[in-house]
């Protein structure tokens, strides 16, 4: 309850989106043609009236007032309607001069007329038409939030609850698996990833499916005999020559020997 009271307080507070205090009305002369408003045509150094200007917003409604600037005594006002144009339209020959719709609703009839108003310098009349097209837009964005409360409100609602009897299935997967086929997949992936293990591993089987013999012992080798053939080995060639004769000679004395003996 307590933010529908605050909402509804804001819809009905004014807030002034702009104000300035020199703001110059003119009597213009009515349009020839079609053709947009120049300020040329006015004489810009006499104006009729001086005060100041505001730009009121309250809710959806919004009015362009002009009042005195000591009293504040209203002059006159320009309402801004939510399905019409604005009543101000810019002059094509300067951005300090706007046309302005005025209203006057205090007799039985309602009147306007068209009177000119212009700025001393460019800032204000810029930050006058930004604020009329923001109050536009927020007039905009509200109205589209309405049209889409009332689409959604009537869509009928749909009922998503079971009635009496209905049944709900849901087939669900089991992510666990078996612990051998893990342990194989995991070995399986090792393998393929790194094929240098996969080898070291075949190479590994084999071998410890093969049986071999370990090499025979070396026998001891006496100290005596190394050194002899290390000596052997260096004599000089001379010496060798004559042990070859020398055993030469005894092979002859043997084949004599045994001749004789067959002879006899």
């Amino acid at each position: 309850m307590a933010s529908i009271s605050s909402e509804a307080d804001t819809e009905n507070a004014e807030l002034v989106l702009f104000q300035v205090k020199e703001c110059y009305v003119y009597l213009i002369p009515p349009r020839k043609s079609a053709a947009s408003h120049r300020a040329d045509e006015w004489n810009i150094n006499k104006w009729d009236w001086e005060g100041s200007l505001k730009v009121v917003s309250k809710g959806e409604e919004c009015t362009i007032r002009l009042e005195d600037s000591n009293s504040g005594e209203l002059y006159a006002q320009a309402p801004v309607r939510r399905d019409q144009p604005l009543p101000v339209e810019a002059v094509i020959d300067s951005s300090r001069f706007f046309v302005l719709r005025v209203e006057d609703t205090s007799g039985p009839h309602e009147r306007h007329a068209f009177i000119g108003i212009g700025f001393r310098e460019r800032p204000p009349a810029y930050d006058f038409q930004a604020a009329l097209h923001d109050h536009m837009k927020y007039v905009m964005k509200k109205k589209q939030a309405e049209e889409l409360v009332q689409e959604y409100e009537s869509k009928p609602s749909v009922d998503y609850s079971l009635k009496e009897g209905e049944t709900l299935h849901l087939n669900l997967k089991s992510s666990k698996s078996k612990p051998d086929d893990k342990a194989t997949r995991s070995k399986l992936f090792d393998q393929d990833q790194d094929p240098s293990r996969k080898d070291e591993s075949s190479s590994v089987t084999m071998s410890s499916s093969v049986p071999f013999l370990a090499p025979p012992p070396n026998p001891a080798v006496p100290i005596s005999l190394i050194r002899a053939a290390s000596s052997k080995l260096n004599e000089p060639e001379t010496e060798s020559l004559s042990s070859r004769d020398s055993l030469k000679a005894h092979e002859d004395q043997d084949d004599d020997f045994g001749d004789f003996q067959t002879a006899g």
